[in-house]
């Protein structure tokens, strides 16, 4: 026997989902009640509805764009400490926050050593970036090259049209692990594609005159790198790991002075014998 086909319900909010209207039937009754309170005329009703609508329908995308470009985890530029590096550009930083440069297409690259917040400042661009409406991809070098290193044309073809799409590509890390010469022409291709067309924002902690270390035998570097710093800001990040500076307070935080060892002893000594 056929299953019967279910019929729908009737209820308001059953209805308001079946068209869309998602937020409103989540909240109708706090919304009949707010009209019914303040004496909403049907325009204004109308209004409330279309507000609330398009204010969940901006949230919802935000949640999928995020999921999309797999920022994880990452502090807020309020917590980054601006005097820990011996040498910074805040000021093209901090436009760089105000998404600037990804109206005219030009690209972002943050070069210095290790621990000084290049991924952290990133990640607040790319999740700024997010939260005004771009489409963006966080991907660090090695998981980038790895993708793309498949056996089928076909199949790379389409990764590379997927990279090439959003408004805004972040490969991280660049220089941290060495590449044959098949990556750098995967990283050229990428570079290319987007070329003129759509903003990348790259941090590695080598210097360009480096990058040969980084793709030693590639013929492709010199093209890769004329195309990559033609129309970019790059800045220069210069001091000690912020991280080993981190790690040294907590270990002194946590480290007990042998002063305090007797009075812990005598505390214990105390709480057996009673």
């Amino acid at each position: 026997m056929p299953s019967p086909i279910p019929i729908p319900s009737n209820s308001l909010p059953d209805q308001l989902r079946r068209v869309g209207l998602f937020a409103s039937a989540q909240n109708l009754d706090d919304f009949v009640a707010r009209a019914t309170q303040q004496r909403w005329t049907p325009r204004q009703c109308l209004e409330q509805i279309a507000q609330a609508e398009a204010l969940a329908q901006k949230e919802r995308s935000l949640e999928r764009r995020l999921q999309q470009a797999k920022l994880g985890r990452f502090k807020p530029m309020a917590d980054f400490d601006w005097s820990w590096p011996k040498k910074i550009d805040r000021d093209l930083l901090e436009r760089a926050l105000s998404l600037d440069f990804l109206a005219d297409h030009r690209n972002l690259i943050l070069i210095g050593p290790n621990g000084l917040g290049k991924t952290m400042i990133a990640k607040n661009i790319a999740f700024a970036a997010l939260q005004s409406g771009f489409s963006v991809l966080f991907r660090n070098a090695p998981d980038l090259i790895a993708d793309l290193s498949c056996d089928s044309p076909q199949l790379r073809r389409r990764k590379f049209q997927f990279y090439s799409r959003p408004q805004l590509l972040c490969i991280d890390e660049v220089g941290y692990l060495t590449y044959d010469a098949h990556a750098a022409d995967l990283l050229y291709e990428i570079i290319n594609r987007r070329y003129e067309q759509r903003s990348l924002l790259i941090t590695t902690n080598r210097p360009f005159q480096d990058w040969n270390l980084i793709f030693p035998s590639a013929t492709s570097i010199a093209t890769t790198l004329d195309r990559l710093t033609h129309h970019a800001d790059i800045t220069l990040l210069d001091g000690a790991s912020y991280r080993v500076r981190e790690s040294e307070l907590e270990r002194k935080a946590r480290r007990i002075t042998p002063k305090r060892y007797p009075i812990a002893l005598r505390q214990i000594d105390l709480l057996v014998l009673s």
